[in-house]
């Protein structure tokens, strides 16, 4: 059955025009009146929902049943990265997404290769939220973890207490270590070339702890995810369903 993403409030028994992405949906997989859907809001849970109308460029359903259904990770996992080149970044966001990332922190830093401001910013901001979106909608996720602002390393200031950064240096801990935890944390990820040693040391100071995935060279797409897979599949109630 289609699974939706459809920003919210959703409400049992209204009738709703679908969001243009969601409609395209639809037509794409060319369903027809009464055929059964399946919508999330990113909020919890999910409704059951029967297409009533199919236009030209719009599609109309009736919501039904809420079910409150999750599919979360047991722990609570915040990826900050510095943003890899070309479209690494899109694949990143869509892999994470399905692998449970509670939220994303994209970041500029010293040796990030793309470098985004403004209206550019904003726009690619709204991009990778929509991949994270889809990404749900295929997962069977039903809250959509945000992608925050990009931000400056530099600058920007955490909110999760629990922080680590992954790094090659002699006194970082293996990930390992913390899987038996269960508690919420953040963890950072440098760009291609990781973060230079001034911002290592600054990140130290603000209270990240290192940690290491061993004496292998992964790429900056690949490190943060193999992380998050290692927190969010191999832990204490990993694959269990959060209610």
């Amino acid at each position: 059955m289609p699974r939706l993403h459809c920003p919210g409030p959703l409400v049992p028994g209204q009738l709703l025009d679908l969001p243009a992405t969601a409609a395209r949906h639809v037509q794409v997989l060319r369903l027809q009146p009464g055929a059964a859907l399946t919508l999330f809001d990113g909020s919890g849970g999910e409704w059951s929902a029967t297409v009533e109308k199919m236009g030209r460029t719009d599609v109309r359903v009736q919501v039904g049943a809420h079910a409150a259904v999750e599919r979360e990770a047991a722990r609570e996992v915040h990826l900050a990265l510095g943003i890899p080149a070309n479209d690494r970044m899109d694949w990143l966001v869509e892999k994470a997404a399905e692998l449970g990332v509670a939220s994303l922190q994209p970041l500029t830093s010293e040796r990030s290769v793309l470098r985004l401001q403004g209206e550019r910013a904003e726009r690619r901001q709204a991009h990778w939220q929509a991949i994270a979106a889809a990404a749900c909608e295929q997962c069977g996720r039903n809250r959509v973890p945000p992608v925050h602002a990009l931000a400056d390393l530099a600058s920007w200031q955490p909110a999760v207490a629990a922080r680590h950064v992954l790094s090659f240096a002699d006194d970082a801990r293996p990930l390992a270590q913390l899987l038996a935890d269960r508690a919420p944390l953040l963890l950072l990820s440098g760009p291609e070339g990781g973060l230079s040693p001034r911002e290592e040391a600054a990140a130290r100071a603000a209270g990240f702890q290192p940690v290491t995935l061993g004496r292998r060279v992964l790429r900056a797409d690949t490190a943060p995810l193999a992380a998050l897979a290692a927190l969010t599949l191999a832990g204490p109630g990993a694959g269990d369903d959060t209610r």
